[in-house]
């Protein structure tokens, strides 16, 4: 709990501010991740509208040395997708737009994922059990709960659906820095792990698995995947534990209106 940095109201204004720009770099991006476009491209809009119109900075181009806007993971890549001119959307694909974005010192992270043209039930299935296992855990955020609540909710909606939680990766505390304590794994025992407090912000990021949890990372040390070439989804977001519960600082426009979430 020591290394676990708690942000005072200024900072959550800050933060909240942060979050709401993220969410609209993904609302100029929907009409835009279509068939035949690139990953290239995507990160191209992307890095554009954040530098640009929101005059704000990519967080993740240069950090550990990543020379891109965002990761675009495809089909069975879990995450850390990088960007290719080379790699077109095809009708039938799944995609994992992961974006972070820091403003007036602090930084959101969010991911979502992209159903490109005509997509199988299969996939549309797993798309949507993974979204549905990130809001288990969110619903669990609030004072006196921990972690272990978080990622046992989020493990037990993915496997009840006969999906596997990917162990190698986990949410993270964020604030100034991209990366800050605490860890927040996706799997768990209730009333087990760190009590949550006010304060505390961290993302919540489940890689949910089509078939086995297990993975690889190919030759350029980026680029992760299922090691049976099943099929992975992610989504993410920020959230902060408030008083009276969890906030969500990167919810998206289209969240409010479709989800009818009792978050308290």
């Amino acid at each position: 709990m020591a290394n676990v940095v708690l942000k005072n109201e200024q900072e959550l204004t800050l933060m909240r501010e942060a979050g709401r720009l993220l969410a609209s770099v993904f609302s100029y991006l929907d009409a835009l991740i279509v068939p035949g476009a690139t990953t290239m491209q995507i990160n191209d809009w992307a890095e554009r509208y954040i530098v640009d119109e929101l005059k704000a900075r990519p967080a993740s181009k240069g950090q550990y040395d990543y020379q891109y806007v965002l990761n675009a993971s495809v089909n069975h890549v879990v995450c850390h997708g990088v960007p290719s001119e080379a790699q077109a959307l095809k009708s039938g694909d799944i995609v994992n737009v992961d974006i972070t974005l820091e403003k007036n010192g602090f930084i959101a992270d969010s991911s979502k994922m992209y159903l490109v043209g005509d997509v199988k039930p299969i996939a549309k299935r797993l798309v949507d059990k993974t979204y549905e296992a990130m809001w288990e855990g969110i619903r669990t955020v609030k004072p006196g709960a921990t972690l272990g609540d978080v990622g046992h909710a989020i493990q037990r909606h993915a496997e009840q659906n006969g999906y596997s939680v990917v162990r190698d990766y986990c949410g993270h505390g964020i604030g100034r820095e991209m990366h800050e304590e605490p860890e927040v794994l996706h799997y768990g025992k209730p009333g087990k792990g760190l009590v949550l407090k006010q304060g505390m912000v961290f993302t919540i990021e489940p890689m949910i698995n089509q078939g086995k949890a297990k993975i690889k990372t190919k030759k350029d040390g980026w680029t992760v995947v299922t090691s049976d070439k099943t099929l992975s989804a992610q989504w993410e977001h920020t959230v902060a534990v408030t008083a009276e519960g969890v906030e969500v600082l990167t919810l998206r426009d289209e969240e409010c209106s479709m989800l009818n979430i009792d978050l308290n």
